[in-house]
Parts: C-alpha cells; sequence; structure tokens
C-alpha cells in the first residue's frame, strides 16, 4: 500500500466521484479506478459500492477514511519536521481563542510564542467554544483556547493554562461599590447582566450554578455571548455582572469590580488549549508546551478603582 493510493482513496471518497477525483488528482480516470481496485484487492475488502448513477463508501471504505486521513497527516508532518529541523521551525498555526483569552493569556503567551518560534505564522480567530472544537475536529484550526468545563465527546483533549474565579463588575456610583467586597446575595435583587444561553453555554452554565448554590435566582435582563459584552452592558447601566477577574485587570472607566466574599465554594473557571491528539502539528504542540510551561499560578489583585468602606 502506497501513499499515493491512499490519496487517491481519500479523494474518490471525498467527491464520491472518480471523475471529480480524477480531476482533483490532475489524473484521468480509468488509472484513478484501476488504483481503488488494486487497493481494495490488497485490503481484501470493497471500499466502495459502484452502480452507474452514484458511487457510495462502503462500511468497511468509512472505517478505512479515518486511518487513511490520518497516515496522510503523519507523513506531511514528518516531512515538516524534518524540514523544520534541517531549516529551523517555520511554517503556519492557526489559532481559534474565546474571548476571555484575550485579557491575559493571549497577550502573556503570543509574544513569548513569537520570541522563541520568529518564523512561524500566526492567524488568530475569536470564536465560541464549540466552534472552535468544530473547527479543530475538521482540521481548520490547529490548536484552540477554550472555557472549560466542556461537555463535548469525541477526540479532542484539553489541558488547563489559566485558572480564575468570577468577581462583581458594577457600574460605577451603584452603592455597592462602596464596599470593598460584595457577598452573592447582595445582587439577588439587582439587574443581572447574564451570558446567552445554549447546549454548550459554559459561563452562563457556571454563574448559574453559583446563584442556584446560593439559593436564589438573580433578575435575568440583558444577554451578553462575550464577557466583555457583559462589561460593556454594567457600563451603560444596565444592571451588574460576573466576569472572570482576568477581565477587571485593566480599569474600565464606569465600572467597579469588587471581589466576591465569601469566596463561592463552585467560582473556578478555567482556560484551556484544545487540540486533536491524533492530528497535532509540531507548532500546535509547541504552543501547547510552551503554554503549559508558562501558566500562571496565581492571579493578581484587582485594581484599586474608587473609595469603598468594609462591607457590613
Amino acid at each position: 500500500m502506497e501513499l499515493r493510493q491512499l490519496r487517491q482513496f481519500t479523494s474518490v471518497a471525498e467527491t464520491l466521484n472518480f471523475r471529480e477525483a480524477a480531476e482533483r488528482l490532475n489524473m484521468a480516470q480509468p488509472p484513478l479506478s484501476v488504483s481503488i481496485r488494486k487497493l481494495e484487492e490488497e485490503m481484501g475488502a470493497r471500499l466502495f459500492d459502484r452502480d452507474k448513477s452514484r458511487v457510495r463508501l462502503t462500511e468497511a471504505g468509512r472505517a478505512a477514511l479515518e486511518d487513511a486521513h490520518k497516515a496522510l497527516f503523519h507523513a506531511e508532518e514528518a516531512k515538516r519536521r524534518v524540514r523544520a529541523t534541517t531549516l529551523g521551525i517555520s511554517g503556519r498555526l492557526r489559532i481559534g481563542f474565546v474571548g476571555s483569552a484575550k485579557f491575559a493569556l493571549i497577550p502573556r503567551l503570543l509574544p513569548l510564542f513569537r520570541q522563541r518560534y520568529p518564523d512561524v505564522g500566526i492567524e488568530l480567530a475569536e470564536h465560541r467554544n464549540i466552534e472552535i472544537i468544530q473547527a479543530i475536529e475538521s482540521r481548520n484550526f490547529d490548536v484552540g483556547i477554550i472555557r472549560v468545563p466542556f461537555p463535548w465527546g469525541g477526540r479532542i483533549r484539553t489541558e488547563t493554562v489559566e485558572q480564575d474565579h468570577f468577581v462583581a463588575a458594577l457600574p460605577s456610583g451603584h452603592p455597592l461599590t462602596a464596599r470593598r467586597v460584595v457577598k452573592l446575595s447582595d445582587i439577588a435583587k439587582e439587574p443581572f447582566v447574564h451570558y446567552a444561553t445554549g447546549p454548550f453555554a459554559v459561563l452562563h452554565m457556571l454563574t448559574m450554578m453559583l446563584f442556584d448554590n446560593a439559593g436564589f435566582t438573580p433578575r435575568l435582563t440583558q444577554a451578553a455571548v462575550h464577557v466583555d459584552t457583559a462589561i460593556c452592558l454594567v457600563r451603560s447601566g444596565l444592571g451588574v455582572a460576573l466576569v472572570p477577574s482576568v477581565a477587571a485587570r485593566q480599569p474600565v472607566n464606569g465600572v467597579t469590580f469588587r471581589e466576591l466574599s465569601p469566596r463561592p465554594a463552585a467560582d473556578s473557571i478555567r482556560l484551556a488549549i484544545a487540540y486533536d491528539p491524533g492530528y497535532e502539528t509540531l507548532l500546535a504542540r509547541r504552543f501547547r508546551e510552551l503554554a503549559l510551561d508558562t501558566q500562571e499560578r496565581a492571579q493578581p489583585p484587582l485594581p484599586r478603582t474608587g473609595r469603598a468602606r468594609p462591607s457590613p
């Protein structure tokens, strides 16, 4: 079995059309059909059902397709690694990230990566968790930075690289800003800017879990998809919000951040590197290893904004 045959097989499997596959491979159709028949003979099973109207993958063909993709991927990755060793690491790294990563993780990690691998081109795209995972599975992203815990099955793996907790975001001038810390119960009757719902809405799930554990339901008003949107709505006076503490490291005009006390037992929120171990490129592994080696061990205190008196 040759890599050439696997490329031909995957091309037919993806197009389900021998003529289109032959055009994609820049070859004539008869030699392609002969090559596929020889591959089927070598494997001892039919890979395609063919008739005059259509071509379909057999069960054996579907089973072989994933392994063929992996074999081709690893063959190309071996070439890239040899070239990287000979010429110095270069290439392109495609990274999907959730909005929370831009507050601390990306500004900390990317300069280190670029310093270490200056010849690597980096493509960044901000998306939701589910979109990043799907893009990694379809190999449109090499690696992702997502919010966890994330209830997703399949082959994607995650490794935590940033630990954080929630703080209260209050409109400047709100009575609660006079306190150094606020209780979760203090905002029970306040209009609350929550995070958009959905089957994979991690921030919504985590904030609602805090309120549920505290025994009350907040007054849900505005919904935000991203953390910076929630902060913008708070700044506009539309309510209060819970945001990751990394979002509060830089002062925001019109918004005051306060720690929660006592700290809710279940308020741990994390960012993680997401990757597909079966298709992890050399650059993606280098990025993941650097993120793990340089992850922060502790969060700095909130910036001092406004005058406060001790909470009663």
